[in-house]
């Protein structure tokens, strides 16, 4: 006969945390009662968030696929996280791949340090994002783990993962604490209160759009004004050069926290009339801190807001602690000290803490932390609620006001219900449109979705009343219902659960489709595999500057041609929402035009046209 014990362990499913980040990635696991990073076989305590295809049409991650950045700009692509939530499909190795689609490879990649150490079989993961990400972006992050062969069942804000590592160590001091997370692509600012073992969650912002990659650019844009005022030649109009620039600038960046000064020295960037162009610069850490100090002023800014909003002044906080790679550089700790006057906390790994908190989570769920104590509790980054009539200037009722029924850093799982009506008489039936955001008016929030409420009494005398009723849950998936108090009629929609998907059945091409590309990863050892890679990029090279001797051929050159396109219209939809009407009309208009160029094969028209783009992303300063 089977015990229970026997039975528990014959159902159990191991249980992870990762953080899937914009530059990185990790996985960890409880053991001993502590959480542990998973290392890679290579012995690899973090990834590269990056994903190549290589010619031979396998999928690559990690170290591999990040040297292949500059020797194969065209199948591989790094900080994806930037595009989670999008329904435009990214090009790689001609593929066209959703968002979600190229994370699930990165996921893969994590999943199989897992199997390698709990055997095949069924495996959960709790997966980090930032506190400041839509629904959208956390379904997609969601479907991510799921195209993976993850079961995925928890989400949690990434600055919360972080608090739960640290006050898993700290349990005996009842602390305010708050989580500066500046990672590779986004920004977020939590304020924790650990009180007899319950880790609670005050208040969170941030900016999904500001981080590593956004100073990784700046620099590049500085380079590449030094190459022009030098040798009047962009590189970044280069496919290849751009790459090589943003790696160098990357480098440097890293060498720029640790030193005064670094000597960049780039024999070959880019080719102009036959003749090799290099780059030979001094960088100081003054120059880079001038460059990137206003986006760092603006994360100090979201910090006093976090202050604010948890009702606390920089006095209240007891320990600063510092999450993602790019607080190490030393103008961050600077900006905390002259706030708070108070060094922040160095004993917390920046790479790793999110990934172990991760883990903490996933050892609560699971119960081998059961024991500990520990008790978390988040918020809801945004308010949520739904579009309704509200006064206009002129007194006379207006469509578009934004009702919250869920205010911005209220405490999570949380249910709430408002009363509402319908907006005339004898109306049966109301559409409920739910919005997040936290401007007054609709338009300029964040459209969730949309249904409708039909069956509602027809009553002629007065406007009938209708109960709306949020229910928002750890994983930040919310339920929406919409109920006549007089007919008990009833409609509940999942909104968040939602997938962006015509069907399941598409669902499952997806993965088969990312599973077809994972089983066909290479043979080699990576060893190989890099030394491929630079063979690659040295003939790559060698062919380029053959080319240049005007022996390029009409077939190659509308390909060169349509690269560059695609670039200019990548770059161009990523900064749309921060647009203004007019300017956004002008860049949709122009991507139209480069995209109707590039299917008629009209190769003046397509060069022209993207020297007009380029002079539009100029003007814009993008």
């Amino acid at each position: 006969m089977t015990s229970n014990r026997e039975r528990r362990m014959e159902s159990f499913r191991p249980i992870v945390g990762i953080d899937l980040g914009t530059t990185n990635s990790a996985v960890a696991y409880i053991a001993e009662g502590k959480p542990q990073i998973l290392p890679s076989p290579r012995g690899e305590r973090i990834i590269p968030s990056v994903v190549l295809i290589d010619p031979q049409g396998r999928a690559v991650v990690g170290e591999d696929a990040r040297a292949a950045l500059v020797a194969m700009p065209d199948r591989s692509l790094a900080a994806v996280k930037r595009r989670m939530g999008s329904t435009e499909p990214l090009l790689l190795a001609g593929q066209a791949l959703l968002p979600q689609e190229i994370s699930a490879l990165i996921l893969k990649e994590l999943k199989s340090y897992v199997d390698e150490l709990h055997g095949e079989g069924d495996k959960e993961a709790v997966i980090t994002v930032p506190a400041y990400f839509t629904d959208e972006q956390r379904r997609a992050t969601k479907e991510a783990g799921e195209l993976a062969g993850f079961v995925v069942e928890r989400i949690i804000n990434e600055p919360t993962a972080a608090a739960l590592a640290f006050g898993l160590d700290n349990l005996e001091n009842d602390q305010t604490f708050l989580v500066y997370d500046l990672g590779g692509g986004t920004f977020d600012v939590s304020v924790v209160e650990l009180m007899s073992g319950v880790l609670e969650v005050r208040a969170s912002t941030g900016n999904r759009m500001l981080g590593g990659e956004d100073f990784d650019w700046k620099l590049v844009d500085w380079l590449a004004e030094r190459m022009i005022a030098e040798h009047g030649v962009d590189p970044r109009d280069d496919l290849r050069a751009r790459a090589l620039l943003k790696e160098k600038a990357e480098d440097a960046k890293k060498l720029l926290s640790s030193q005064e000064t670094v000597s960049l020295a780039i024999p070959l960037v880019t080719v102009k009339h036959n003749t090799p162009i290099g780059l030979h610069v001094e960088l100081t850490r003054t120059t880079f801190v001038s460059l990137i100090d206003a986006q760092l002023l603006e994360s100090m800014d979201k910090v006093r807001q976090v202050l604010d909003d948890a009702g606390l002044h920089a006095a209240n906080i007891d320990e600063v602690l510092l999450v993602g790679g790019s607080t190490r550089i030393p103008r961050v700790s600077e900006l905390i000290v002259d706030l708070f006057g108070k060094a922040p906390r160095t004993d917390v790994n920046p790479d790793e803490a999110v990934a172990l908190g991760a883990a903490v989570q996933a050892g609560l769920k699971s119960g081998a932390l059961s024991d500990s104590g520990l008790v978390a509790t988040d918020v809801a980054p945004f308010s949520m609620g739904i579009a309704v009539l509200t006064e206009g200037r002129l007194g006379a009722p207006r469509a578009g006001g934004f009702a919250p029924i869920i205010p911005r850093n209220t405490t999570i799982p949380v249910t709430r219900t408002k009363r509402f009506s319908t907006s005339a008489p004898g109306q049966t039936a109301v559409s409920i449109e739910v919005y997040q955001g936290e401007h007054e008016w609709v338009k300029h929030n964040h459209r969730l979705g949309e249904f409708l409420l039909e069956g509602l009494p027809a009553n002629y005398k007065s406007l009938e009343p209708l109960d709306v009723t949020f229910r928002y849950n750890l994983n930040g998936i919310l339920e929406v219902t919409a109920q006549s108090p007089a007919n008990g009629k009833a409609m509940t929609v999942t909104v968040q659960d939602a997938l962006n998907r015509e069907s399941k059945e598409a669902l499952q091409e997806s993965a088969e489709r990312l599973q077809k590309l994972w089983d066909q990863a290479p043979a080699e050892e990576p060893d190989d595999l890099l030394s491929e890679q630079e063979e690659l990029m040295e003939l790559e090279q060698w062919l380029d500057e053959e080319m240049d001797d005007e022996e390029r051929t009409d077939e190659e050159s509308p390909t060169v041609l349509h690269e560059e396109a695609q670039l200019l219209i990548g770059r161009v939809r990523d900064q749309l929402d921060q647009l203004e009407s007019s300017a956004k009309t002008r860049a949709l208009r122009e991507m139209e035009r480069l995209e109707q160029a590039m299917e008629a094969g009209d190769i003046d028209r397509l060069q022209q046209l993207i020297d007009d783009m380029t002079d539009f992303l100029i003007e814009l300063e993008l």
